[in-house]
C-alpha cells in the first residue's frame, strides 16, 4: 500500500497487543482500538471524496476505473436510491483484520496507489448493480444480502465486478489431457491462457501413457507423466499476470497409474531436481478398490493407460477401475505392474506428513452420488469442484475435431451466522443463486473452447458456506456434537432446497435446462426420494430453537419441488460446493469454510507489514470453551460434520485435516504413542471414505517448534 499519509500509525502496534495476555486474559479491546485507529489514520485521510454519488461514478467512469455499460442499465435516481439504502444499514467492520483486508486487497485505488476510491458500501453497490444486470429489484435484494454479509461472492467476483480493468469473475478451471501430443500441447497453451486471466488450474494426467510404454511409429518408449508435470509447472511460473500473482495449478493422477510412485516422489524435499515440482500441487484420484486392497493387505496392479485405451476405446479416466479391476488383471493385453497396496498407502501418508499433499479425491464416491449423466474424473485446485467432463479430440493443427467439456468454477459463499439471522432464508438463497447465475451466464472463456463449451452447456455454479465453527461457538455448541451435526444437516438441506427451487424457476422462465438434464436423476425424480421419504425437521430442543421462524420443507414440499423439476427442469447442472474461502472470511468476520479454527488469536504474516492478529469472532468468556483448536480436536469430528453436509451438496468440499506432530494424549484410542505416524493418516483417510467424504484437501501438521507463546494459551478472556 502506497498511500499519502502513513507516517506514525498506531494500529499495527495496537493489533499486536492482542496477543500479549494481561493478567492471564486476552485484551480484546485492543483490536477495537486498532480498528478505530486504522479507519482514522489510514482510511479517512486517504479516501478521495466527492460532492455526490453522481460525481463519484462519473469520475470513476471517465477515468476508466469502472465499466460504463452496467451502470447505464439503471436510472441515476435508482443508483442514488440504492446508495441511500446501503447508508441506512450502517455497516461497520467488526475487527481490524476485516477492515485491513478489505482496504489492502479489495478496495479500488487510484492508479498511483495514493488514494482509496471505494468504501465497502461502494464495492457492494457495484457488485449488486453488476450482477443484477439491470434488474432493480434484484439489485436491491443483492445489496441487502451483501451489506449484511449474508452472501459473499468469491474473491474474483467481488474484486472485479464492475471494474474496467479486471480479471475474470470465475475462480478456477479444470482441464483434462488425452494420450497424445496434440492434447498435451493444447493443454499447455490452455494452462498459460487460464493462468494469465486468473484463477487456479486443475489438470488430470491420468490418461497419459506411463514411462516405458511404446510409442507407435517410433523407436524407444514414452517418458511418462513427470516431464509433462514439469512443463506445466514452468507454464504457471511464466504466466503469472505480469508478476502480480504466482500462477497456480494442481495435477491429478489415478492411484492405479503406473507412474504413481514417481508422481508422489516429485513433492519430496530430497527429490531429484529433474522430477521435483516446487509450486505445483498434487492430487490423487482414489477408486474404492484401493481401499479394499489396503484393508485386506493385498498386492495391487497398476494398469497402463495406453493399453487400457487400446482395449476399451476410451481414455483411462473413463474406465471404472473398481468394476473392471479383476477383468483388467486377467486380460493379457493390458500391461500391468504389481506393488503392495499398503506400501503405496504409506507413501501417501508420508508425503502428507511432509508436505500436506496429495489431495485425495474419492472418485467412486463422487460418481456414486453424482445426480447427472456422465463421469467425474478429477477436481480443482481446492478439491471442492466435482463435475462431469467429456474428452476432446484434437487434430495435428491443434483444432478440435471433437469439442469436449471442461470446467470453470463460479463460486460464492453463505455466511452461516448472518444467514441464520435473515428475515427470509429462502429469499436470501434464491437471490444468491441469481447472482451466481449471472457469473456463469457472463463467463465466456473463448481462449479455451472446451471450458467455454462446458460452461455454455451446463451453467454450473457453486454456492457454499463459511463460519460454521463461529456459529457453533456463538450458540454454545461443541463442534462435532450431536446438536452441531443436526444443525449442519438442516442448514445444508435448506441450501439444497432453495437452490433447486431457484434453478427450477430460472429454467421455467428461460425454457432452458442444462445439457443432458433428461438423463439425470433429477428428471426421473429419483434424486428427491431421500427427501420425500426422510424427515429433515429439527429434533432436539436446541436446534428447534435455532431454526425457529425458518421455513423447513416437509416431505410434501419436496414432492411438489420434484414434480416441478420433472416438468420444467433445472437450469444449473451443479449448484453447491464448499470452497476453503480463507482470505475473504476475514472480511466477513467469521471462521473459514466448515472447519474448526486453529487458534483463538490467529496469526497472519502480511508480506512486508509483519504479523497481524485476528481474534476468533464473538470470542468471549461465554464462547471461549467452544473454540477448541482444530489441532487439539479428534479429526473424526471434523469428518462427521463434513460428511453430514456432503449428503446435500452435489459437488465437494475443501475439507482440511489438522494434526499435531506430537498429538494430545488420549485423542485417538488406537495410539500407543503421542507421535504422529503414517498409520494415523491411513486410519483417518479410511474413516473419511467410509463416511462418504468425496475429497480431502490439505493435511496440515503443526509442529511443536512452530508454537508461539501468547494469548492462545489463555484460559479466559475479557470482552
Amino acid at each position: 500500500m502506497s498511500l499519502k499519509a502513513l507516517g506514525d500509525v498506531t494500529y499495527f502496534k495496537l493489533n499486536n497487543e492482542i496477543n500479549r495476555p494481561v493478567n492471564g486474559q486476552i485484551p480484546l479491546q485492543k483490536d477495537q482500538e486498532a480498528l478505530a485507529a486504522f479507519l482514522k489514520e489510514n482510511v479517512a485521510p486517504n479516501t478521495k471524496t466527492f460532492a455526490s454519488i453522481h460525481d463519484k461514478i462519473a469520475y470513476l467512469v471517465e477515468e476508466e476505473y469502472l465499466e460504463e455499460e452496467f451502470l447505464n442499465k439503471y436510472q441515476p435516481e435508482f443508483i442514488e436510491q440504492l446508495y441511500a439504502f446501503l447508508a441506512e444499514q450502517s455497516f461497520v467492520f467488526h475487527s481490524f483484520m476485516a477492515a485491513y483486508k478489505f482496504y489492502s486487497q479489495y478496495a479500488l485505488k487510484t492508479n498511483n496507489g495514493e488514494e482509496y476510491l471505494e468504501s465497502y458500501e461502494d464495492r457492494v453497490a457495484f457488485n449488486a448493480l453488476y450482477f443484477a444486470n439491470g434488474d432493480e429489484e434484484l439489485a436491491l435484494a443483492l445489496a441487502d444480502e451483501m451489506i449484511h454479509q449474508r452472501y459473499q461472492p468469491a474473491t474474483p467476483s467481488f474484486l472485479n465486478a464492475g471494474r474496467k480493468r479486471r480479471g475474470e469473475l470465475v475462480s478456477c478451471f479444470l482441464i483434462q489431457l488425452t494420450d497424445d501430443m496434440n492434447s498435451i500441447g493444447r493443454g499447455i497453451n490452455s494452462a498459460l491462457q487460464l493462468s494469465r486471466i486468473g484463477g487456479g488450474v486443475g489438470i488430470t494426467l491420468s490418461n497419459l501413457r506411463e514411462a516405458g510404454s511404446p510409442i507407435k511409429g517410433y523407436e524407444g518408449a514414452a517418458s511418462g507423466v513427470m516431464p509433462v508435470m514439469k512443463l506445466f509447472e514452468d507454464s504457471f511460473s511464466y504466466s503469472n499476470q505480469l508478476g502480480q500473482r504466482q500462477g497456480a495449478g494442481v495435477v491429478y493422477l489415478n492411484v492405479f497409474h503406473p507412474d504413481i510412485m514417481t508422481f508422489l516422489s516429485a513433492k519430496k524435499e530430497n527429490a531429484d531436481e529433474k522430477i521435483r515440482v516446487k509450486t505445483l500441487s498434487l492430487g490423487v484420484l482414489v477408486p474404492d478398490k484401493f481401499y479394499e486392497l489396503t484393508r485386506k493387505n493385498e498386492e495391487m496392479y497398476l494398469f497402463s493407460p495406453y493399453s487400457v485405451e487400446r482395449e476399451y476405446g476410451v481414455p483411462f479416466s473413463y474406465i471404472d477401475i473398481t468394476e473392471k479391476y479383476d477383468e483388467l488383471v486377467t486380460n493379457p493385453r493390458i500391461r500391468k505392474t504389481k506393488i503392495k497396496a499398503r506400501d503405496l498407502e504409506n507413501e501417501l501418508s508420508k508425503l502428507q506428513q511432509e508436505s500436506g499433499y496429495p489431495y485425495i479425491i474419492n472418485i467412486d464416491t463422487a460418481n456414486r452420488a453424482n445426480p447427472v449423466n456422465g463421469k467425474i474424473i478429477m477436481s480443482n485446485l481446492c478439491s471442492e469442484i466435482l463435475q462431469v467432463q467429456e474428452p476432446s479430440l484434437i487434430n495435428a493443427k491443434q483444432e478440435y475435431d471433437v469439442l469436449g467439456t471442461d470446467i470453470s468454477c463460479n463460486l460464492g459463499s453463505t455466511n452461516i451466522v448472518n444467514l441464520m439471522s435473515s428475515p427470509d432464508f429462502g429469499k436470501s438463497v434464491r437471490t444468491m443463486t441469481r447472482a451466481l447465475t449471472f457469473v456463469t451466464d457472463a463467463s465466456d472463456i473463448d481462449v479455451v473452447p472446451s471450458i467455454q463449451n462446458g460452461n455454455h452447456l451446463n451453467h454450473t455454479i457453486g454456492l457454499g458456506a463459511m463460519g460454521l465453527h463461529t456459529y457453533f461457538a456463538k450458540n454454545q455448541m461443541e463442534y462435532g456434537s450431536p446438536e452441531s451435526i443436526e444443525f449442519t444437516d438442516i442448514y445444508f438441506t435448506l441450501l439444497n432446497y432453495w437452490t433447486l427451487v431457484e434453478s427450477n424457476t430460472i429454467a421455467k422462465e428461460r425454457q432452458l435446462v442444462f445439457h443432458n438434464f433428461e438423463k439425470s436423476s433429477y428428471a426421473d425424480g429419483s434424486y428427491f426420494d431421500k427427501y420425500i421419504q426422510g424427515n429433515h425437521q429439527p429434533k432436539s430442543a436446541k436446534v428447534k430453537e435455532l431454526f425457529a421462524g425458518v421455513f423447513i420443507p416437509t416431505s410434501d414440499d419436496w414432492q411438489v419441488l420434484a414434480d416441478n423439476v420433472k416438468r420444467d427442469g433445472l437450469y444449473h447442472q451443479n449448484r453447491l460446493a464448499v470452497a476453503p474461502n480463507g482470505s475473504i472470511s476475514y472480511i466477513n468476520d467469521t471462521s473459514a469454510s466448515l472447519h474448526p479454527i486453529t487458534r483463538l488469536i490467529e496469526e497472519r504474516q502480511e508480506k512486508k507489514i509483519g504479523k497481524i492478529y485476528y481474534p476468533a469472532a464473538y470470542l468471549s468468556n461465554e464462547t471461549i470453551g467452544y473454540y477448541k483448536s482444530a489441532y487439539d480436536m479428534d479429526m473424526r469430528k471434523v469428518i462427521d460434520v463434513y460428511a453430514t453436509a456432503q449428503q446435500h451438496i452435489d459437488q465437494g468440499m475443501s475439507m482440511t485435516l489438522f494434526l499435531r506432530s506430537d498429538m494430545p494424549e488420549g485423542l485417538y484410542e488406537w495410539k500407543t504413542t503421542t507421535k504422529q505416524t503414517t498409520r494415523d493418516l491411513n486410519i483417518l483417510r479410511h474413516y473419511a471414505f467410509h463416511k462418504g467424504i468425496k475429497s480431502i484437501y490439505y493435511v496440515r501438521t503443526f509442529t511443536d517448534d512452530a508454537e508461539e507463546i501468547g494469548s492462545n494459551q489463555c484460559e479466559s478472556c475479557v470482552i
